[in-house]
């Protein structure tokens, strides 16, 4: 999953992705409603006030529609006093985003490097980057679990070394299949020794782990091709050509980095949208159904302590 999404000539971000939207093969919030940047816009000019920064980072731009919409919608004051920052390793993606945004964005090939710049002290958002991380596939079987390769067909072999997630700590039945983003886990503990001051925003689609894996026996793994939704062998299909995600565990966000990072709120998309939104609009009466997006997707405030 990481070779597909992620190598330097062949993975589908870093070299074959070509756009978000209509013309590509799924679409994001920021693309349907103005909503989710006037909403992130309010959370950045009260998360900066609160902890005192002036530099605020975005995690996984896509094409910058978001990143557009934010500063539009930053107070005037706000915005003379900021940075925007945009860590983006995708080349296609990082020229999308050079034509829609001012020569006064800063960009950073990883969060490392930009809080570095900051001097450790931003707040920072991201929608639907969590997701882009590979993710290591288990299965319960009667006595412990299994974890799933690809060598080429699947194979499920033993595993008695088990990564630190919620989700295998949880009561599951035999053959209940669940992930565990890794990849974050390490990416997030990374990040921490850099961070000194400010708050994190994360939207994703998933939930806690109590409801993540209700009525899906086989996980939560799928593709997205050409706005079509791809599941089973067909995930194997196009390598490097489609996406791959996975539902985010919330629990596991806010496990991970111990006592370095508090929760200020959990909510759903719609809560968080509410204020923002116009109900009567198609767009953002989507974004806001609690039985739709407004429901699949979570907005996580953390703060680093």
């Amino acid at each position: 999953m990481h070779l597909a999404l992620h190598d330097a000539e062949r993975g589908y971000y870093a070299r074959r992705i070509r756009g978000v939207g209509r013309g590509g093969d799924f679409t994001t919030t920021p693309m349907l409603t103005p909503a989710l940047g006037k909403a992130v816009a309010a959370w950045a000019t009260s998360a900066m006030r609160a902890s005192g920064c002036r530099h605020l980072i975005e995690l996984g731009p896509g094409e910058g529609k978001l990143a557009q919409a934010v500063i539009r919608n930053l107070p005037w004051w706000t915005r003379v006093r900021s940075q925007l920052h945009l860590v983006e390793s995708s080349t296609p993606l990082r020229e999308k985003q050079r034509e829609l945004l001012s020569n006064g964005v800063q960009w950073h090939e990883n969060v490392e490097a930009a809080l570095d710049v900051c001097g450790g002290k931003a707040c920072l958002y991201s929608n639907e980057f969590a997701d882009a991380f590979a993710v290591r596939r288990f299965r319960r079987e009667e006595q412990g679990w299994s974890e799933l390769y690809v060598v080429p067909e699947e194979r499920w072999l033993p595993c008695d070394v088990l990564p630190d997630s919620s989700a295998l700590d949880s009561r599951h039945s035999t053959g209940q299949q669940v992930e565990v983003a890794d990849a974050y886990r390490e990416w997030i503990g990374a990040m921490i020794p850099h961070w000194k001051a400010g708050r994190m925003l994360t939207i994703d689609y998933g939930s806690e782990i109590g409801s993540l894996y209700y009525r899906r026996p086989r996980g939560s793994v799928r593709a997205y091709l050409l706005q079509q939704r791809l599941e089973g062998p067909a995930i194997y299909g196009n390598p490097g050509r489609q996406d791959l995600t996975a539902d985010v565990n919330f629990t596991d966000l806010q496990r991970w980095p111990g006592t370095r990072m508090e929760t200020v709120k959990l909510c759903s998309q719609s809560e968080f949208l509410k204020p923002w939104a116009d109900p009567a609009n198609p767009a953002d009466a989507h974004a806001l159904d609690p039985h739709g997006a407004g429901g699949a997707f979570m907005v996580l405030d953390q703060r680093i302590t």
